[in-house]
């Protein structure tokens, strides 16, 4: 029986007492996890030795860090306004460090992107997992403990509950848990509500697993300011990339993108192609697009507006992604009913006797229809409400009863009136978990029923992978394009995405396998990798593309697409010379001559091979040149909109500045040029109010500002 409980201590002691003090607790990533809850366990195990506490999760989400003194005059005041009174979690400070209690551990199969790097303790305890076999290997460690984040909604005065943000594993991994509890085991579901947390509906809602909740756990102390990612800069480099991308998906096809600033470019110009199709078209015709690519363009994607609108399916529904629903280019909708799914391939499905028809022809329903299918097709909108069954007759909504027979003149006649207008129940968007910025969760708490009801956050074995339901996925997922991201990408195909050369972990795999994997297996679909040709630290270049990296999160069998700034390589069924041909097409010429030679070197590449004239001028000035003609409505820094302010934005740019085009030993020099250096901070008056340097005291905080006036200055 579910015990609902308001003070979190109180939660624990049970947790503790039905476990035996030994504790194996799941939660999901990212957003879901119930702060308040396993902050008091944390606190709890601490303290007694004779407890143990192991943490099953990933994406464990801090507040961000700042290096420098001032990174922190910066990013602190930020901080404090954007997260406000989130509760940090316990551990999280503690793992970094590798200073955990002996008696707690925290496993993890996804970290925040290059937080753990540092992290002996992390390290040592990550699990490799593609995220479709997450819920099975928490179920082999004997997880014992699971609690999550609710939301809460009444309806007519009775209380409802939604997984909202992360159903992805928790609808996969309860079924083992329940067998396991059936079986005689103990296991502990703790739901912690949290007020703000927009209600989905669908398969995110409670429902029947209500009954498998032991807890629910409303305590006033738990309702803190949710956690949220801002939307951070796109700059040029990233544009460029999001627009060579975004002339690969297909009209009507289905979308998948990742998360981050090459998503978020990705978004920008889909929707520039859509709502501005001549700004859109002028930056590709600057580009001056080979014939090749053009090719690619013609055949794999397009450049016009979407007639048809697209379908999304994706891991993480992004704040991009909803942008993209609000946009109407998401719109395409999707049925789990494959027989009517299977019509609505060709042309939109009305409510009639033709689809009627076309549904016996495929045996959906049969001419005298049984309960079932009298179901389905209320469900689906196809006949209204009111229609019902009774022995071989339908009754109407108006009473009138008739044959229930679907050759019967009279009845065909009859049941002209009790169509549906339109189809009901189609989802345009099927997520697996959210997370973003403050805005995106306002957006999904003002949906209205309608669109609420059209987003479907669900299993993850449904989005990831084909198998289960495979007919239904493979009608709904048509001309699928699979989005993601890479932070090197080898001359022969093989992409970096999770972990460093020397084995330590930068984020995980997540999902990218499974994704690209299920490119390979889907009629008309692809993964395209986006990947920034080159990188720039302490003013030194250096490139993304290599001949050789000794890790691979996606190996070369399973090379596809890949997107660099510069272009599009197609690398999908290419010999090896072909593969190395074309990626070297899309590096930063700067790297061009040497990487040819590696590969010339390794009997890869023919010696007499010269790369073409049309690629030889892969550098930033080409992106800047086309940039400066086209202005900022076709390279917005912020295309998704805002949490800096305009102040902010400009510090922002200046600081990435600093750490990206100055080194240490340069740092300073300038440093000790810019103590004996006068000028005017009048221009930036407002900049060095908010770094608290317009009136400097002492040596350090003078060298502060003179650095930052000279950044500000460089990267106006």
């Amino acid at each position: 029986m579910t015990e609902r409980m308001q003070h979190v201590d109180q939660a624990v002691e049970h947790v503790i007492e039905q476990t035996g003090g030994e504790i194996r607790l799941a939660m999901p990533l990212g957003l879901g996890k119930p702060n308040r809850f396993v902050n008091a366990l944390y606190a709890r195990v601490e303290k007694d030795p004779s407890l143990s506490l192991d943490i099953y999760t990933a994406l464990s989400l801090g507040r961000p860090g700042a290096g420098s003194d001032l990174e922190q005059r910066f990013l602190n005041p930020f901080a404090d306004r954007l997260f406000a009174d989130y509760e940090e979690l316990a551990y999280l400070k503690p793992q970094q460090r590798s200073q955990l209690p002996d008696n707690i551990r925290v496993f993890e199969f996804f970290v925040q992107p290059g937080s753990m790097l540092g992290s002996d303790s992390a390290q040592q305890h990550y699990i490799s997992s593609n995220y479709t076999h997450v819920a099975r290997d928490l179920n082999a460690r004997g997880v014992n403990v699971v609690a999550q984040l609710l939301a809460h909604r009444q309806v007519e005065g009775s209380d409802e509950y939604s997984f909202s943000c992360n159903p992805e594993v928790t609808l996969d991994l309860m079924p083992l848990l329940k067998a396991r509890r059936d079986a005689g085991q103990t296991i502990i579901a703790v739901g912690q509500i949290h007020r703000d947390l927009p209600f989905m509906e669908n398969d995110a809602q409670v429902g029947d697993w209500l009954t498998e909740m032991d807890i629910l756990l409303d305590d006033p102390e738990g309702h803190t300011r949710l956690f949220s990612t801002p939307n951070m800069p796109v700059n040029l480099q990233d544009h460029f990339v999001g627009l060579h991308a975004s002339t690969l998906v297909k009209d009507g096809g289905t979308l998948q993108i990742g998360s981050g600033a090459l998503g978020d470019a990705l978004v920008h110009h889909l929707r520039l192609r859509e709502q501005d199709n001549p700004r859109y078209l002028n930056a590709l015709n600057d580009w001056k697009i080979p014939a090749d690519q053009q090719q690619l363009i013609d055949h794999e994607g397009g450049t016009a507006p979407f007639r048809e609108g697209l379908y999304g399916c994706s891991e993480m529904m992004t704040h991009g992604l909803l942008t993209l629903v609000d946009d109407n280019i998401i719109r395409r909708p999707v049925y789990d009913w494959a027989p009517l799914q299977q019509l609505e391939m060709h042309n939109p499905a009305t409510p009639g006797l033709a689809l009627l028809d076309a549904l016996r022809e495929q045996s959906a329903i049969s001419r005298h229809l049984d309960w079932d299918q009298v179901r389905s097709l209320k469900r689906f909108g196809i006949f209204r409400d009111g229609i019902s069954k009774h022995g071989d007759e339908l009754e109407l909504p108006n009473g009138v009863k008739v044959a229930n027979d679907l050759d019967d003149r009279a009845t065909r006649e009859a049941l002209k009136a009790v169509f549906g207008d339109h189809l009901k129940g189609g989802v345009v968007m099927h997520g697996g978990f959210f997370l973003g910025p403050q805005a995106f969760y306002d957006r999904l708490r003002e949906l209205d029923d309608e669109q609420r009801a059209a987003i479907n956050m669900t299993r993850i074995s449904f989005i990831n992978h084909l198998y289960g339901d495979e007919t239904l996925k493979r009608l709904q997922r048509q001309d699928a394009r699979f989005v993601n991201t890479a932070f090197t990408v080898t001359l022969l195909g093989a992409a970096v995405a999770d972990q460093i050369e020397d084995g330590r972990v930068l984020s995980g795999v997540g999902g990218q396998y499974n994704f690209v994997s299920q490119a390979h297996e889907l009629e008309g679909a692809r993964s395209i990798l986006m990947v920034r040709a080159w990188r720039e630290r302490g003013g030194e270049a250096m490139s993304n593309v290599l001949f050789r990296y000794g890790h691979n999160t996606i190996p070369r069998h399973l090379r596809d697409m890949v997107v660099t700034e510069y272009g599009v390589a197609d690398l999908r069924g290419k010999t090896d010379e072909e593969v190395v041909m074309a990626m070297l097409n899309v590096a930063d010429s700067r790297f061009q001559i040497e990487l040819m030679e590696e590969a010339q070197a390794a009997g890869k590449l023919r010696r007499d091979y010269q790369i073409p004239e049309a690629y030889r001028h892969n550098n930033p000035e080409h992106l800047h040149v086309i940039a400066d003609r086209l202005g900022e409505k076709s390279f917005p820094l912020f295309p998704l909109g805002c949490d800096f302010t305009e102040t902010e934005q400009r510090l922002l740019k200046a600081l990435t500045w600093l750490k990206e085009k100055v080194s240490q030993k340069e740092y300073l020099k300038l440093g000790r040029r810019a103590l004996f250096q006068e000028g005017s901070d009048v221009e930036f008056r407002d900049e060095l109010a908010r770094m608290k340097l317009d009136k400097p005291e002492g040596i350090r905080e003078r060298l502060y500002q003179r650095l930052l006036l000279t950044a500000l200055e460089a990267s106006l």
